[in-house]
């Protein structure tokens, strides 16, 4: 099993995150921002990525802390479950829709991280959530996962559509790229030999 615990303690938040990546979409999440443990149990239902989160942050400040390093701890989890991520099929992309809303993600397993990013909300929070911190979020997340990582909402207008069609859309295009390709399980998915 692809499996891995990430703890990560600063004076600012204690995350503890554990992934299975060849699990069966069961979760555990709980970082005191409720829309944020919506949107990762979305993370973890489409993906079928086993995930379990335990997030203590200084949310008398603010969300900042909370969010990016809740993103950090699940994607140097994914990176270090992936390990040298011999056999993925690496490459994949999604089409999200959910009601009037279409997003797209496509992501790239590479080692690069990048975040490209084109979603917007009309909103400020989405419940107690800023808004704000959804890019931030995914940028945290693409950083460690080591992910090229484009997310772009094509059209909506709500926002909490707009929100989860992102998180169901990064979930279902990273489903694809971790799996393990039948036809190179042997073999790193690139002509230099690592990833």
């Amino acid at each position: 099993m692809r499996t891995a615990t990430i703890s990560r303690k600063t004076s600012e938040t204690s995350v503890d995150v554990t992934v299975n990546l060849d699990g069966t979409g069961s979760y555990a999440i709980s970082t005191g921002i409720g829309f944020f443990d919506h949107m990762l149990e979305q993370l973890s239902r489409h993906s079928l990525i086993d995930l379990d989160v335990k997030t203590v942050g200084d949310l008398h400040i603010d969300q900042h802390h909370t969010v990016e390093d809740t993103g950090l701890a699940i994607g140097e989890a994914v990176a270090k479950a992936l390990g040298d991520k011999r056999g993925i099929r690496r490459y994949a992309d999604a089409l999200s829709p959910m009601d009037e809303t279409l997003t797209r993600v496509a992501l790239d397993i590479s080692g690069r991280p990048y975040l490209v990013w084109k979603t917007e909300f009309s909103q400020k929070r989405l419940g107690e959530m800023d808004t704000e911190m959804f890019e931030h979020w995914f940028h945290s997340f693409a950083q460690t996962a080591g992910l090229t990582l484009h997310v772009e909402t094509l059209y909506g207008s709500n926002n909490h559509h707009i929100a989860e069609a992102a998180f169901k859309g990064l979930a279902r295009a990273l489903r694809e790229a971790v799996e393990i390709d039948p036809r190179k399980a042997d073999a790193i998915p690139s002509t230099k030999g690592t990833l």
